[in-house]
């Protein structure tokens, strides 16, 4: 596997000295994204609800945690730093924002992965049901977690990121917006949770532009995510085995998106990307990253 950092070049680590949060680090698209910043020598706080010091309720019963995350972030280059953070409690995600602040006077990237919504959405078999059937809680508990997570976020960490120019926010979802405007995403409630994270980097992006910041939402392809590994009954290490569909050969390892966002950060004309739905895999092309396989995999043109 190629594990090497992306964008380092004699051993320079292009984000060394930035200071990022991951909101939502603790699996999946969170922990490559905090990953792959560990790589370009970043510090990051890695947040959420899945700790060993401070475990909070949690959606899913899994085992990772924010702590294994930044244990991650350092041993591949960077600075990890857990903290156990519900991005639903305003007091909690304003005690970070605090923290940031008295130890590290700067936020360079924010991050807004925050989900915890994979088991309310449900199984192809949940699929496609009308909102009159689904379940009215599970739905409003899936917006709230999509949506309310990430304006709290942004509202107390926002005032950090645009103390300097050249902040960047990333909001990540499923879908590009320009491929959920003509498709309809398996229930009105998930319809409506990832065309909103989409249009929060429109909208956040309008509002940071005065202060030299940018806001974007990428979105991964097929993610071999730790819980769709398992479903599958494979590792990262053997999923070319797992009986799965014809598209999973196109899938990516979480890593791949995070190093979409670690080249992002780094790039210091970031500012035309301002407002853009984009894919790891268009970020791949453009920057010349490529997966822990040397591979850059694109599932989006075979998806109808």
């Amino acid at each position: 596997m190629d594990d090497r950092p992306v964008g380092a070049t004699n051993g320079r680590r292009p984000l060394h000295g930035r200071v990022a949060v991951v909101a939502g680090a603790t699996r999946g698209a969170g922990r490559g994204i905090a990953a792959a910043l560990g790589e370009a020598g970043a510090t990051v706080l890695c947040t959420g609800r899945s700790s060993r010091t401070n475990p909070m309720p949690s959606d899913y019963d899994r085992p990772e945690t924010v702590e294994e995350t930044a244990e991650l972030v350092t041993r591949l280059g960077g600075t990890g730093v857990a903290v156990a953070v519900d991005h639903l409690d305003p007091v909690q995600v304003r005690a970070l924002a605090g923290r940031i602040s008295d130890e590290y006077g700067r936020l360079d990237v924010l991050v807004n992965d925050i989900w915890g919504g994979e088991l309310l959405k449900g199984g192809p078999a949940d699929w496609n049901t009308p909102v009159w059937e689904h379940d009215l809680d599970a739905g409003l508990r899936l917006l709230r977690l999509a949506v309310d997570t990430h304006l709290i976020t942004s509202h107390h960490l926002l005032p950090l990121l645009i103390g300097q120019p050249g902040g960047l926010l990333v909001e990540v979802t499923d879908g590009t917006t320009e491929y959920n405007a003509s498709r309809y995403r398996l229930s009105v409630f998930y319809d409506l949770a990832k065309v909103a994270v989409n249009r929060l980097a429109f909208s956040q992006g309008h509002e940071l532009k005065p202060y030299g910041g940018t806001a974007v939402a990428i979105t991964p392809g097929w993610l071999r995510s730790e819980m769709m590994l398992d479903a599958f009954g494979v590792t990262e290490e053997n999923w070319r085995e797992a009986a799965a569909p014809p598209g999973f050969a196109l899938s990516e390892s979480p890593r791949f998106v995070g190093r979409a966002v670690a080249a992002l950060a780094a790039d210091r004309h970031r500012a035309r990307w301002n407002q853009r739905s984009v894919t790891s895999a268009e970020l791949a092309r453009e920057y010349g990253f490529t997966d822990l396989d040397g591979s850059r995999p694109d599932v989006w043109p075979a998806v109808e």
